[in-house]
């Protein structure tokens, strides 16, 4: 089998993942290798950017008051209530939060990419972050909703409206043509009435806030909202990690996954709908972010390989890191103003996808 398969009818070009083929064992050994690079990176990154933002914190208080919320450890209080609560209270709860959202949308990425063999395809092309902002909209703006709850619940709701609309246009086959033609639909449709929903606000105010918040932001995030994001990210990548030789034959293609006892579109139904529920959720605690899902996943194939089980991790530990550090930018390249994170992803997602573009057209 070449490196390549090209799938002339979705008009995209996915290389073969390894999975489907016997592993090397020097490649696998060299992946996991990168794998547990990135991990330690994502460790030491919390202390780092906790210290920085518009009030420097020494990152020995930094360390001090980390232990110091830990039970039985002995620690020599020598910082103000001011430092306890801007570490404890307000950046590492975002920094977690926003590790986990990374996650999120890295994994679904790759598994977006797999399901529509679409090399450009993220969380957002079937539509589902569109059916999931039109949810969390119309919770805060329409029923005046706060609760982080509540609003998850709602674009929950959204989302799987959108997927189950997406679906129903696909029809029987789910073929990934008709899945991404039906997702752009569908998320062009949800966004129309999402901002529709925002016109109609009572306050400018108000409308306002969501308009920011759909462009991406972590400051919504609170202690409250943190077992929820990160349970989520974590079975999220657990789930398609196992999943993994599924994917490689799903990215392979329809007469791949049926030679390997994989039934294509009863697969994809399956793999959507936690992908849906976990981008829903993301979605409710950050607003919309762009790019993520599309950016890592290239990143990665390149750095571990293609096959998924590798490539599910290393994308959600490596999602997790550059989302931290973009949320780092967006709260300090104009501080005291914070950035819509959607803004800085933007940038940088925008000159890659035209890469792709080019480096892809001779195979399209």
């Amino acid at each position: 089998m070449g490196r390549a398969v090209a799938d002339r009818t979705a008009g995209a070009v996915l290389p073969v993942p390894a999975g489907v083929a016997p592993v090397v064992p020097a490649r696998r050994g060299r992946a996991i290798r990168r794998i547990v690079l990135i991990g330690a990176l994502l460790v030491i990154t919390p202390a780092l950017t906790i210290a920085m933002g518009p009030a420097a914190v020494p990152l020995h208080d930094v360390f001090g008051v980390i232990a110091s919320h830990v039970p039985g450890l002995p620690v020599d209080i020598t910082w103000d209530r001011t430092i306890d609560a801007i570490v404890w209270r307000t950046r590492l709860p975002r920094i977690i939060g926003s590790m986990a959202v990374g996650a999120i949308l890295g994994v679904s990425g790759v598994v977006m990419q797999a399901i529509v063999r679409n090399p450009l395809a993220e969380p957002y092309v079937l539509g589902v972050s569109s059916g999931a902002s039109t949810g969390a909209a119309l919770a805060m703006i329409t029923l005046g909703v706060s609760s982080g709850g509540l609003v998850g619940l709602l674009a929950f709701g959204g989302a799987s409206l959108a997927t189950a609309a997406v679906l129903a246009v696909a029809g029987r086959t789910h073929s990934p043509l008709h899945l991404v033609l039906g997702g752009l639909a569908v998320g062009f449709g949800f966004q129309a009435v999402t901002n529709l929903i925002i016109f109609s606000a009572d306050s400018a105010e108000a409308g306002q806030s969501v308009s920011f918040w759909m462009l991406g932001s972590m400051a919504r995030i609170g202690v409250g909202d943190l077992p929820r994001l990160v349970v989520t990210a974590g079975l999220l990548a657990i789930a398609m990690a196992v999943l993994g030789p599924v994917l490689d034959a799903l990215a392979s293609g329809d007469r791949t996954a049926q030679s390997v006892g994989v039934e294509p579109g009863r697969a994809r139904i399956w793999l959507l709908l936690p992908v849906s529920a976990a981008v829903a959720i993301a979605v409710a605690s950050a607003g919309g972010i762009g790019f993520i899902g599309l950016i890592i996943p290239h990143i990665m194939r390149s750095f571990i390989g293609h096959s998924h089980r590798l490539l599910v991790v290393g994308t959600a530990l490596a999602a997790a890191l550059f989302c931290v550090w973009t949320d780092t930018a967006a709260r300090i390249v104009f501080s005291p103003t914070e950035l819509p994170l959607g803004v800085i992803t933007g940038l940088v997602g925008a000159p890659f996808l035209v890469l792709i573009i080019r480096r892809s057209r001779t195979a399209w």
